[in-house]
């Protein structure tokens, strides 16, 4: 373009030249040199000018070029674009494959695990079929030793039978004799039974009228037993009871040593009462002793309910008798010994 330019430019200088000489003639003629010029500027003109239409038409065809590469351009964005999105995507779905493969990866393991712990199972069940099935063939092999002993023994057994068979028709043929002579046998049994049956008659009479006596007998044994414990039982409680009684009188002793008369006095006036009910009111609400009295209470209860255990057993129970009244009078026997103990201090 800028050749162009300048091509025109001097062919408006070469216009202007010739206007000016067909004006002034006195102007002396142009040089060779200016002539040479003016004849090669038109070929140099069509020379720029097709160079100027070719560097156009060149022109567009970048032009169309560059278009067709804005559009592939504008397509590769949006493929790029595309392409992004789509990377995003497979991270996020290459995170979750990750995470669904760490899980997989602990689930193997631990599928491993109890794979290992089932092939153990497996392995000791094998063991043990195989000991069982070993057993089962030792057993196998004893019971075929047995029914190889028990064939022989059935086979002697037979051949026995046989025999025995033998003997028994022998032995059927005696029976018929035998028959005979046992009726002639029950005739005279019979006779003879009538004459048993009135002397066991007899004997039956005696014994009942026997039993009848050793009944009573038991039945005066019980009583005897039971008013032997019932007459224990009320003797310690007497004992128990004395005791009690002994305390007391040791304790209103006490309590009289340490409480002046006429404080006494004074309070049985307020509470109008005599000094020994006062006395007896000092000593009550002893809650030990109360629950002393109720535990003796239920031993003696269990005791009179093991002797009646004991009279309505079976036999022999004499010695178990024995021991509960013995454990009994032993009982007494310390009580007695505690009663004559406290009565020599109250002395």
């Amino acid at each position: 373009q800028q050749e162009k330019e300048d091509l025109q430019g001097k062919l408006k200088l070469r216009e202007h030249l010739s206007q000016t000489a067909g004006k002034s003639e006195a102007t002396p003629a142009p040089s060779k040199n200016i002539d040479l010029e003016m004849k090669q500027l038109p070929c140099k003109l069509k020379n720029s000018n097709t160079e100027t239409t070719k560097q156009s038409t060149t022109i567009k065809s970048l032009k169309n070029q560059v278009q067709e590469k804005e559009e592939r351009i504008r397509e590769l964005q949006a493929k790029t674009s595309k392409l992004e999105r789509d990377l995003t995507m497979k991270r996020h779905l290459i995170e979750d494959l990750r995470s669904h493969l760490k899980a997989n990866q602990e689930n193997e393991k631990t599928s491993n695990e109890t794979l290992e712990s089932l092939e153990r199972k497996v392995k000791a069940l094998a063991e043990d079929k195989k000991a069982s099935i070993d057993s089962l063939k030792q057993r196998l092999n004893v019971a075929m030793k047995e029914k190889s002993q028990y064939e022989q023994m059935y086979h002697k057994a037979k051949d026995e039978l046989e025999k025995k068979d033998l003997k028994l028709t022998k032995l059927e043929s005696k029976m018929i004799e035998t028959e005979c002579a046992m009726t002639d046998l029950e005739t005279a049994a019979s006779q003879q039974l009538h004459g048993l049956a009135k002397q066991s008659a007899q004997t039956l009479e005696i014994l009942q009228k026997e039993l009848l006596l050793t009944s009573d007998k038991v039945e005066e044994f019980k009583t005897f037993v039971k008013t032997l414990t019932r007459e224990l039982h009320h003797s310690v409680q007497e004992l128990r009871t004395k005791i009690k009684l002994a305390k007391k009188m040791g304790g209103i002793k006490a309590c009289k040593k340490g409480l002046s008369q006429e404080c006494l006095k004074l309070a049985a006036s307020i509470l109008n009462v005599s000094t020994t009910d006062l006395y007896e009111i000092l000593q009550e609400g002893d809650d030990e002793e109360t629950a002393k009295t109720k535990m003796e209470f239920e031993k003696d209860k269990e005791w009179l309910q093991h002797i009646q255990k004991l009279l309505e057993a079976q036999f022999p129970f004499a010695s178990y008798l024995m021991d509960a009244i013995l454990e009994k009078l032993n009982e007494k026997k310390k009580l007695v010994e505690e009663y004559s103990s406290l009565m020599k201090h109250t002395v």
